[in-house]
């Protein structure tokens, strides 16, 4: 009879019982390459990127961000970001601007060519999320969500 240790050893790595189908990373890592490739590939028809596309739509939620809170939630480089947000702007997709309390912050803000490519997008790759999700729940995805951020509140910052 195994024990519940020994079962839960063919999710750790370090372990001799370590099965990787059975090492939850092993499916996040496998779906996340999934999506990334489906999503460059229609993103590339509509001459954008993953980069551009995450500032996107976190300034399409946030209505206005500074690049460092840009930063944290497209899980990027301040340096990457700031280059990213500077040639959006260049092509008319986000406008930057000081920060009103404190000069030292760029506050970022989607332009209305911005939120057109925004609604492409959406059109463009509607398919991936239904595809995704099929035969799923709200509530399985809504525990599935409840499930990954505890996994990510339990891993270290850096």
């Amino acid at each position: 009879m195994s024990t519940p240790k020994k079962r839960l050893n063919r999710y750790n790595p370090a372990s001799d019982d370590f099965k990787k189908e059975e090492f939850p990373f092993y499916w996040i890592a496998r779906v996340y390459g999934r999506y990334n490739m489906a999503m460059e590939k229609t993103l590339k028809k509509i001459d954008l990127d993953i980069p551009r596309w995450r500032i996107l739509f976190i300034l399409k939620e946030n209505g206005q961000s500074s690049i460092s809170e840009i930063s944290e939630h497209a899980i990027a480089k301040l340096s990457t970001v700031t280059k990213i947000v500077y040639r959006m702007k260049d092509d008319g997709l986000v406008d930057t601007a000081p920060c009103a309390n404190d000069g030292r912050v760029t506050q970022v803000t989607i332009t209305d060519k911005g939120r057109h490519m925004v609604e492409e997008i959406q059109v463009n790759t509607a398919h991936i999320f239904t595809n995704s999700f099929q035969g799923l729940s709200e509530a399985q995805i809504a525990k599935l969500n409840g499930t990954l951020e505890k996994i990510y509140a339990n891993l270290p910052e850096d």
